[in-house]
């Protein structure tokens, strides 16, 4: 059993033909934010979203545009010093970037992600508070139907170890007071970024403990955005895995461990998609999963 392919919209290329490319090629989830594809990203989901109603969506909270922070300034939703930032986790912010997101995608999303809450933060103890206070405003979205859960995309917390996923799971349990609706965590996962997959081989970590926890997870950037496949030799995917090119060595080690839901590609065609569908169609065995960890691990 491997993880499923999710269309990642940050940097897509013609995002409405490759949405329904990657749908078209076994991709079960799409996933974007307010800001992407500077800030139209959502707007060209709609069309796409309706067609396919049964294809679920997540958004974010916390990044915006600096047209989007004109209007959120104007409706009172950002104060001066918050628009000039680019991002901010206030209540009044939450609550306009979910309404927004709601009528841009013409649905409710299915998760709406706490967007990289280390964003300006060093301190631990301020990076709990701030997410505690995040989760509460979600946990009341998810009652007004703005949203069907929340969770927390990260490009640096969980790599260094500001926040564990047990202790984000613990700040969701206060902040729902028991109900709860942390549905996902999203952090780069790829043999550049390949801490957390040592950390599963070995049996431990944060994607181990989102498992135990009943919590999934995206990995964004399993290319290392596009980079990946240019770092890896051929000749270098034939010793790991004999037969495998560096397309299935690369999405396929990510796939096959323990505790990965989804990867986040964002492919613009349809024969990347295919190619994609292929190459974690089928597992790769643990020996080889350790082999490629061995040898990308610092």
């Amino acid at each position: 059993m491997t993880a499923s392919l999710g269309l990642g919209t940050y940097r897509v290329r013609g995002l409405p033909e490759a949405a329904k490319a990657a749908v078209n090629h076994g991709a079960d989830w799409i996933d974007t934010a307010p800001n992407y594809l500077h800030g139209h990203a959502e707007q060209d989901l709609k069309p796409v979203l309706a067609a396919y109603p049964q294809v679920p969506v997540s958004t974010k909270v916390g990044f915006f545009t600096p047209e989007q922070a004109r209007r959120a300034l104007a409706a009172g939703a950002l104060t001066d010093r918050e628009a000039k930032a680019g991002h901010c986790l206030s209540p009044r912010a939450i609550i306009w970037q979910a309404e927004e997101s709601r009528a841009a995608l013409g649905r409710v999303p299915d998760i709406t992600f706490v967007h990289n809450p280390e964003h300006g933060l060093h301190d631990r103890g301020a990076l709990e508070k701030r997410l505690y206070e995040a989760f509460v405003v979600l946990e009341n979205c998810v009652d007004l139907g703005l949203t069907k859960g929340y969770g927390v995309a990260t490009w640096n917390a969980i790599h260094e170890d500001l926040v564990s996923v047990d202790r984000v799971a613990g700040i969701a349990k206060q902040s729902g007071l028991g109900v709860n609706r942390l549905k996902a965590i999203q952090l780069p996962l790829s043999i550049v970024q390949i801490g957390p997959l040592a950390e599963a081989s070995q049996g431990h970590g944060p994607l181990v403990a989102a498992q135990a926890q009943g919590i999934d997870v995206f990995a964004s950037a399993p290319l290392h955005g596009g980079e990946l496949l240019g770092m890896l030799p051929d000749e270098v995917a034939e010793e790991l895995i004999p037969g495998a090119s560096p397309l299935r060595v690369a999405l396929g080690v990510v796939a096959s461990t323990k505790g990965v839901t989804r990867l986040l590609l964002s492919a613009s065609s349809t024969e990347h998609w295919a190619d994609a569908a292929a190459a974690i169609s089928r597992p790769i065995l643990t020996p080889h999963v350790r082999r490629i960890v061995d040898a990308f691990s610092p």
